[in-house]
């Protein structure tokens, strides 16, 4: 075999190749057999994760923006309607390094519909040889808003997107979904009759297969999936005959000893858990509540963090990041242009932000969004 680099010693090369961008990598990887052995390879991985390499990211599901009438003119707006939910909206996934303040779009999807199915899931999974899967589940047809059972799996070593076994079981919507481990868990929502669901799953990219799990306790509708110690946390959500109340309790599902656990008490009766997230790999959960960021550490009481600056308080999304900052992505009114807050908070000294570049083509409102570090 020839060098890996020409002209450069192999240790210089290896230091060359780990400093690649994210976004890059699906490039590298069709320059050489070497190459593509180098960024396959776990060791790989392993150097990038150890010399502070890899990149927090956020996955994005965001409104694509829309041609102005004169064609020639820029592209920038992303239509009114993307906010609003209607069957015209186009999805594309996005990916932010919020702290480098870059925006990277995917490729879009395989097949004659490249869109995002409306209100579809996203959830990123850490597969062999330290491959990192973005996984979209469910949703709705954008042309005809029935509920789907599609999966699509994208591989950010390859830069493509291949299908995923469907999600069997009723077609579900509003359902909460997180990834723990190498799987990603599906739970409640409600069926094609608006029955609120107790019913879970999980789907393992790497098999492509998917398996049922024991029934929740309760029906939750519109509940938020989290990923908490290890654990799939199902919060809040409502059953059929409540519509709308939202109950306070979740429930976590051990993956050693496949059981649930009640949990009373976790939010405020009627409390929407849409904005709910967890800091990676701790117990620390937040949410977005009357316009303030609050936050609970295990079994504490929520307590106020910082106020969230006005123009991002509508349809906000929070996500947390592992060197302790918090990003919200929401605007000033409903249909508004989304706007980007890096939120840093630090022993003694408080909380601040600082706003984070959104430029006009990323503008469009986001739906789902998931952590990742690649």
């Amino acid at each position: 075999m020839g060098e890996l680099i020409p002209g450069l010693p192999e240790e210089v090369a290896r230091e060359c190749l780990v400093r690649v961008g994210f976004d890059q990598l699906p490039v590298v990887r069709r320059i050489s057999r070497q190459w593509k052995s180098e960024v396959e390879s776990p060791d790989y991985h392993r150097q990038r994760r150890a010399e502070g390499l890899t990149r927090p990211v956020l996955a994005l599901v965001q409104a694509q923006p829309t041609a102005p009438a004169d064609a020639s003119g820029p592209v920038h707006k992303h239509s009114s309607a993307a906010a609003s939910g209607g069957a015209e909206n186009s999805y594309r996934v996005v990916l932010l390094d919020p702290v480098e303040g870059r925006w990277v779009p995917l490729p879009t999807l395989p097949g004659p519909k490249e869109n995002l199915p409306l209100f579809c899931q996203v959830a990123a999974v850490d597969g062999g040889q330290g491959r990192k899967r973005l996984v979209v589940v469910g949703g709705w047809d954008p042309e005809t808003w029935a509920p789907m059972n599609s999966v699509f799996v994208y591989d950010f070593l390859t830069g493509a997107w291949r299908r995923g076994a469907p999600m069997p079981g009723p077609r579900r919507s509003f359902f909460a979904c997180a990834a723990v481990g190498r799987a990603v868990y599906v739970a409640g929502g409600h069926d094609e009759e608006k029955n609120a669901l107790r019913s879970a799953l999980a789907y393992a990219p790497d098999a492509d297969a998917w398996t049922q799990l024991p029934d929740m306790e309760a029906e939750r509708d519109e509940p938020r999936g989290l990923c908490v110690g290890g654990r799939f946390l199902v919060v809040g959500g409502y059953p059929t005959e409540a519509q709308g109340r939202f109950t306070s309790s979740a429930e976590a599902f051990d993956l050693e000893t496949s059981t649930w656990a009640l949990q009373e008490g976790l939010l405020e009766d009627g409390a929407c858990p849409r904005t709910c997230c967890a800091a990676p790999g701790t117990e620390r959960m937040y949410m977005l509540r009357d316009g303030h960021l609050v936050a609970r550490d295990g079994g504490a009481a929520w307590r106020p963090v910082a106020q969230v600056p006005e123009d991002a308080r509508t349809a906000a999304v929070v996500s947390a990041i592992p060197d302790g900052r918090l990003v919200v992505i929401g605007s000033g009114c409903h249909g508004g242009d989304q706007t980007v807050y890096v939120l840093r908070e630090e022993a003694g000294k408080g909380a601040s932000w600082a706003r984070g570049p959104a430029p006009p083509e990323f503008s469009g409102h986001v739906q789902a969004s998931c952590f990742l570090e690649i």
